[in-house]
């Protein structure tokens, strides 16, 4: 938008990580490479690198938008999301790919999103609801102060911004340790080396075939999610974790039940930091990443709620920090709404890409 933003000046200008599963996708946007781009999010993995890259995104309603086609890692949480460099693009983009399909049986019609609804947009009158658990050990004090500035903007429009409590919230992340190799467990068991997947060489047996496919087609962090979701799925295990697991989902889903009755959005922050540098990440394993920086992100997708993040300031050291809007099922058009409110009022420096006939004609010469 014609402002020039400074190079991040974190330790040594070590690169940072834009974050995963769907990091790709939120880098492909951030730098212009495309208009918009599709990921999955299983407990963040669309929110969290849209948020450490400064593009905004949305995990929208479970069964909005089809599962077919995507590879599969934990059914009953996946759910494709939508990244873009502003809500309106947001938008016209999950307007196009969302709705019924055949070839889905969790996917549900959804109503045509008007974009003239985007405009002239008023907050008054708004009840915006802030999880007081999400405020965290670890999370710092720019992320917090983001979150409270962004509070302070509805407010000033006209919302009423109110406390509210998630009491299990605390819960999700075990919860979702549980869940997810349990479902990675079966999932994974399709890719034998026959139908599906990388097929090893060894001939002496089937068995010896399945072991070398699964063995190089497999690296240790889906192994060891494998290993441990057929280890809870043991009869003499079922009840004392993956039951357990499931009566805790319905503890954190409740939560979220409970609080639409008070309020019709929450705010909250997306991760407890900005991108961290390459050395501080691979500081920590995928485990010990994910019970820390997806601690406000898993428990919405175990609710099936939609939420949507959106940049709302540069850290101190120039990287982008997000909030996360989240709304009742099937209450994806509000989060929009509100979503193209906030943008133009926190005015994110975006990236200007110069599209025009001239520069296309460029490009088509220089790949000649």
């Amino acid at each position: 938008d014609g402002r020039v933003v400074e190079e991040h000046t974190g330790e040594g200008k070590e690169w940072v990580v834009a974050g995963g599963s769907s990091g790709g996708s939120a880098v492909a946007v951030a730098s212009g490479a495309s208009l918009a781009s599709l990921g999955s999010d299983t407990g963040g993995s669309v929110r969290i690198p849209a948020a450490w890259t400064g593009v905004v995104s949305i995990k929208p309603s479970y069964g909005r938008v089809s599962r077919h086609g995507l590879v599969p890692l934990v059914n009953s949480l996946d759910c494709p999301g939508v990244m873009a460099r502003s809500v309106r693009d947001l938008a016209m983009v999950l307007d196009c790919v969302q709705g019924r399909d055949i070839m889905d049986s969790t996917s549900v019609e959804s109503e045509k999103i008007d974009m003239g609804q985007l405009e002239g947009i008023s907050v008054d009158g708004l009840r915006v609801g802030i999880p007081q658990e999400f405020l965290c050990e670890g999370m710092t004090e720019e992320v917090v102060e983001a979150w409270s500035k962004v509070a302070s903007v509805l407010e000033e429009g006209g919302a009423k911004v109110v406390p509210v409590s998630l009491p299990h919230t605390q819960l999700a992340i075990p919860c979702y340790s549980v869940l997810n190799p349990c479902e990675v467990a079966s999932n994974m068991a399709r890719y034998d080396g026959l139908q599906f997947g990388l097929r090893g060489k060894a001939s002496s047996s089937t068995e010896d075939m399945f072991a070398e496919s699964r063995a190089k087609g497999f690296n240790d962090v889906v192994r060891g999610r494998i290993l441990a979701g057929n280890y809870f799925l043991l009869k003499k295990h079922y009840q004392e974790f993956y039951l357990q697991a499931l009566k805790v989902r319905r503890l954190v889903t409740q939560d979220y039940l409970s609080a639409w009755s008070q309020v019709d959005l929450l705010l909250t922050p997306v991760t407890l930091t900005t991108a961290p540098t390459f050395s501080t990440f691979t500081q920590q394993d995928n485990r010990s990443q994910t019970a820390t920086q997806d601690f406000c992100t898993q428990p919405v997708n175990l609710a099936g709620v939609p939420a949507l993040t959106l940049p709302a300031s540069l850290s101190s050291n120039h990287l982008p920090i997000s909030i996360q809007l989240v709304a009742p099922l099937n209450q994806d058009t509000r989060l929009l709404r509100v979503g193209a409110w906030l943008e133009d009022r926190l005015d994110f420096p975006r990236l200007v890409i110069d599209d025009s006939l001239e520069t296309e004609q460029k490009i088509v010469e220089m790949a000649k």
